[in-house]
């Protein structure tokens, strides 16, 4: 019970502050999500995927979290746009006072439409935690299970995009897009899916040119 209680009240505390983050994200017409997966699902190439097909569209800038090294905030500066990287040491996840203490950073880089947050490789704690973006996305790849979306409910739940990625390896794995878009679908029926690979291309349009909708029309939500 004394767990229960020491938990909710951490949930409680960070609610606050990604409430507060995501209401001046949205006064300054910043667009943001929260990409999660477990490690190894290709987040890191899908950001650079994106910010390769969207950066002479909008301005995007990128929030890497990771566990110990700095490895995927140095791959995203040769496209020359606002990187950061949050090191959060042994925790599994980012939370919303570390990206609060961020946010000055953030916003004098000026004009920023789109902020990409990577989470930490990991599809059990990131889920719980809301860091004040406008939507989370999950990842996962062909190589894992097509049951992943029964084995943690809480993230598939907590999204609103799924991107099956890697779907260039289908031909050597037994994964079954089909099952798992039903599977995904059964824990939330309003998940919208995109296949997707970082290798061919294939479907990485169709993902960018839906974000930049989703950008454009949250634009127009804040000027009204």
């Amino acid at each position: 019970m004394h767990d229960v209680l020491i938990g909710a009240k951490i949930l409680s505390k960070n609610e606050e502050i990604a409430q507060r983050t995501r209401k001046e994200f949205n006064q300054r017409g910043i667009f943001s999500i929260n990409l999660v997966s477990s490690p190894g699902s290709g987040k890191t190439s899908i950001v650079e995927k994106t910010v390769e097909r969207l950066k002479d569209r909008i301005k995007i800038a990128v929030i890497a979290g990771d566990i110990q090294t700095d490895l995927d905030s140095k791959r995203l500066k040769k496209y020359a746009i606002p990187v950061k990287q949050i090191t959060t040491g042994r925790a599994c996840h980012l939370d919303a006072l570390m990206v609060r203490r961020v946010v000055p950073w953030l916003f004098v880089q000026g004009g920023v439409e789109l902020l990409i947050i990577e989470n930490v490789g990991n599809m059990v704690c990131p889920a719980e935690y809301d860091l004040g973006e406008d939507m989370k996305v999950a990842v996962m790849s062909v190589t894992e299970g097509d049951d992943k979306p029964l084995k943690y409910p809480s993230l598939f739940h907590a999204s609103r995009l799924l991107l099956i990625n890697k779907t260039d390896l289908l031909g050597y794995t037994d994964f079954s897009v089909d099952r798992a878009c039903e599977n995904a679908l059964k824990i939330n029926p309003a998940l919208r899916v995109f296949e997707t690979s970082c290798v061919t291309g294939a479907g990485l349009d169709t993902w960018c040119d839906h974000l930049e909708e989703m950008v454009e029309c949250q634009a127009t939500i804040d000027g009204q």
